[in-house]
């Protein structure tokens, strides 16, 4: 089960300033604890304020994460910004419906390692938020390496939004087109993680629907990352 956790410093209690070092410390937890995917979502800072704390965390997470190979350890990604991404040598982005298609990021960091001559960026991750079966689609045909799709269960912050529910993250997952593992059994044609609403008790029923796992902000913020990490991944 691949594990999401989507950052909301303004979920933590305090001054600015100190809700922006909870975020920091959540994000050191979350890479000890073994978390596969960080995505620093704070849409509301500056760019400059953006890669300021983009730094941090991509230090943070460095120093924290337990393996050395670049595909196990975890990973951090920055919402929709890949100047940002890129300037602060994060793992990779993650892209709005509203943001560019995957494929005009490939070519972006095509052309940025081209330049730099490096080997950097080859394995540089790009995921994509998707609402909808098309949406999924589209993010498959432009080369996302997999996307977060939601809201499954119904979800209460703001904006509050009604969950699609487990049968169309089921359709969602596995379609028609779908390839077949050597038992015969259709498999996903990209990895899907379920978000929204998501908790310890809904999370397995949406890996037996055909996610790969699952997204979350409140999930991992209001519990221990460590304990979160140990029950998820033994079911």
């Amino acid at each position: 089960m691949l594990l999401y956790y989507i950052t909301d410093r303004s979920q933590f209690p305090g001054t600015p300033e100190e809700q922006q070092q909870a975020a920091l410390s959540k994000i050191g937890e979350a890479a000890r604890a073994g978390v596969d995917f960080i995505q620093l979502r704070e849409k509301n800072l500056s760019g400059r304020a953006l890669e300021s704390l983009a730094r941090e965390a991509v230090e943070t997470v460095r120093k924290n994460s337990r393996p050395s190979d670049v595909k196990t350890r975890t990973r951090l990604l920055i919402n929709s910004r890949v100047d940002v991404a890129l300037a602060t040598g994060a793992d990779g982005v993650h892209l709005s419906s509203m943001d560019l298609p995957a494929s005009e990021v490939r070519a972006i960091i095509g052309k940025t390692a081209a330049q730099d001559s490096g080997e950097v960026y080859r394995d540089f991750v790009v995921a994509s938020s998707c609402h909808s079966a098309e949406d999924v689609a589209q993010a498959y045909a432009h080369g996302a390496d997999f996307v977060v799709f939601g809201p499954v269960f119904e979800k209460v912050m703001p904006p509050a939004r009604s969950g699609v529910g487990i049968s169309v993250l089921r359709d969602v997952c596995i379609t028609p087109e779908s390839p077949k593992n050597v038992e015969g059994v259709p498999v996903p044609r990209l990895p899907v993680l379920a978000l929204g609403g998501i908790t310890l008790q809904n999370a397995r029923e949406c890996v037996a629907a055909g996610a790969a796992g699952i997204a979350a902000i409140r999930l991992f913020q209001e519990n221990d990352v460590s304990e979160l990490v140990r029950v998820l991944k033994a079911r």
